[in-house]
């Protein structure tokens, strides 16, 4: 669906606590975390304006958040 929100919080809520603990405990989650939720604010933007760039470059952000996303919930499982 376009525009729709993946921030870590929106698609993780169960986990707020150990987001938040993370965030204020763990400077490369803290980074990380929020390099998924900028990337994911501007893919978000750029699905509201009709895609103003080609597929290829659509998919590679979306494939970089897709990784940001497996390792951020690779650390909030293990924490």
């Amino acid at each position: 669906m376009l525009g729709e929100n993946h921030s870590l919080t929106h698609e993780f809520p169960e986990h707020l606590d150990t987001i938040n603990q993370l965030t204020a405990n763990d400077t490369s989650f803290a980074e990380t975390a929020k390099n998924y939720n900028s990337l994911d604010k501007e893919i978000r933007e750029l699905e509201l304006r009709g895609n103003p760039i080609d597929d290829n470059e659509m998919n590679a952000l979306k494939h970089n958040r897709a990784e940001l996303k497996d390792w951020l919930y690779s650390k909030i499982m293990s924490a």
